[in-house]
């Protein structure tokens, strides 16, 4: 007879379920702790979401991108930890009856990280010795809950005895217990290699860069190019707040020892320099607007710094690039390729390899140590991160990164402007109000802009000062604005006096145009 003081039957799915996302978490936890040794591209989350990052259609991305801005990378590892979580839940249950189906599942998971891992341009074969060491502590963690847990062993032996059931009463605290034990070990262990990975030695290498004086710092950025609206950025953009979009799910670590550019392909002199040798050339600084591709009409992946580099226009010409030469293809570190037309880079304008940002060395973020920038192209045409390879060939010959997947082959950047005070459905008081805003046609720089209240007249803007061709033009509109709700359109004319188009078109497949409008409310 049982005792009437038997502790009840133990719900079998959530001792199942624990167990799948402990041993998971163990499993991660180790697999990030190595990686933080071996180098964060090893790391199995981050191959497997660089690798669905590659095979995403293009569709998917332009959505990510529209949905999530520059998140869209958290977004997609919070979505494959959502996946794992929810593998290790099913994995957990289905091994209550099944224990092989966890053992099983566990490995496919960790050859899955591993296959990612070494198959990423950078890696080798040691890039599966992450997975492999968190395969092997998902294991362990796996047995060891189970024998805590009391059920039956993975390999059952022969026996006419009935095998045992769920435990009760002390079974059941030493499982919580030895839960919370492993819970701890994937937690300590997660973010000892979070730690890991992200205290770069790359960071330390940045910190040691001193650059030589600079040759050529062109003309000082004007003091009135900045107009001072309260509510705009700063003329020239902070470090801290450029817009980063790119297809690297993890920072790249790169160190200046080591690193080396080669120039090769159709060129008569292959070279290749290292970071010393880059820095010991000519160096110019020069104000640049850069911007993404992708931006919609009003967007926010643009931004204006102070670039130093080597010109590449003379170390192209060292190199010897031979006639026929159409496109430069240049390749980060990952595996990256940009196509850039070769015209463009030669013709004069201050195309350079960037090695310093704002007056400090590029942040890891943007390319450090060395990334390539040709103002009046947009940055999947030239702007490539972490740099390492320039190859000269054709377009016949070779289709970069985002060419291959349906993007323009050769493109300059539109002329574009932007509201940004006040902002779009803002209520304002009747009256004096100010609107501001930047335009921008690098290459070819901003001549005017106006403003269009409701269907007036368009009226002209004062302009901040231009710096140069190549930067954005801040501007402002003092509106004596009157009560009810009114619409604000803006448009720019470039410095060849062609006025912004008024046709609306998305940025796939070339950059998006039309004109920026706000809805605001006086009162």
């Amino acid at each position: 007879m049982a005792s009437a003081h038997s502790d009840p039957p133990v719900v079998r799915w959530p001792v199942g379920a624990a167990i799948g996302i402990l041993s998971g978490g163990v499993a991660i936890g180790a697999a990030t702790l190595a990686a933080g040794l071996f180098g964060a591209g090893t790391s199995p989350i981050f191959a497997v979401g660089a690798a669905a990052v590659d095979a995403s259609p293009e569709g998917l991305k332009r959505f990510a991108i529209d949905t999530f801005g520059t998140d869209d990378k958290t977004a997609l590892l919070l979505g494959i930890g959502i996946v794992l979580i929810s593998a290790a839940v099913i994995l957990g249950i289905v091994s209550m009856d099944r224990p092989r189906a966890g053992v099983i599942g566990l490995i496919v998971l960790g050859m899955i990280g591993a296959v990612a891992a070494v198959t990423r341009p950078a890696n080798g074969l040691v890039a599966a010795v992450p997975s492999l060491v968190g395969t092997a502590a998902g294991l362990i963690a796996y047995v060891w809950l189970r024998g805590r847990s009391g059920l039956h062993p993975i390999v059952r032996r022969e026996s006419a005895e009935p095998e045992p059931a769920m435990p009760t009463g002390l079974d059941r605290r030493r499982f919580l217990f030895g839960s919370a034990v492993v819970g701890g070990l994937a937690l300590a262990s997660g973010f000892a290699g979070e730690y890991l990975v992200r205290r770069s030695e790359a960071s330390v290498s940045r910190s040691a860069v001193r650059l030589p004086s600079i040759a050529d710092t062109g003309r000082p950025t004007p003091a009135t190019a900045d107009l001072h609206v309260s509510g705009e950025l700063p003329f020239i953009t902070p470090n801290d707040a450029f817009y980063r979009v790119d297809t690297a799910l993890f920072v790249p670590a790169v160190q200046t020892n080591g690193w080396t550019l080669t120039v090769h392909g159709m060129v008569d002199r292959p070279m290749t320099l290292t970071f010393e040798e880059l820095i010991a050339r000519p160096l110019i600084e020069r104000d640049i607007t850069l911007c993404c591709v992708s931006n919609e009409v009003g967007g926010r992946y643009i931004g204006n710094a102070r670039w130093t580099g080597t010109p590449l226009a003379p170390l192209l010409q060292e190199a010897g690039v031979q006639p026929g030469v159409t496109q430069l293809v240049s390749r980060s570190t990952d595996g990256f390729t940009t196509g850039t037309p070769a015209s463009v880079a030669l013709d004069g304008r201050d195309a350079m390899l960037v090695v310093a940002m704002n007056g400090e060395p590029l942040p890891l973020q943007h390319g450090f140590p060395v990334r390539m920038l040709i103002p009046g192209l947009y940055g999947y045409e030239s702007a490539c991160k972490w740099i390492t390879d320039i190859e000269a060939t054709t377009y016949e010959a070779y289709s970069a990164y985002w060419v291959e997947r349906g993007w323009a082959e050769r493109v300059l950047i539109k002329t574009g402007s932007r509201i940004d005070v006040p902002k779009h459905g803002a209520t304002v008081a009747a009256g004096a109000v100010t609107i501001a805003g930047v335009a921008w046609a690098q290459h070819r720089g901003i001549s005017a802009v106006d403003i269009q209240i409701d269907d007036g007249p368009w009226s002209p803007a004062r302009l901040g000062a231009q710096d140069t061709i190549d930067t954005w033009r801040q501007w402002r509109y003092d509106w004596q604005a009157t009560a009810g709700s009114h619409t604000i359109t803006v448009r720019a004319t470039d410095g060849d006096g062609a006025v912004q188009t008024t046709a609306v078109a998305q940025p796939f497949p070339s950059g998006a145009t039309g004109l920026h409008r706000i809805d605001v409310t006086a009162t």
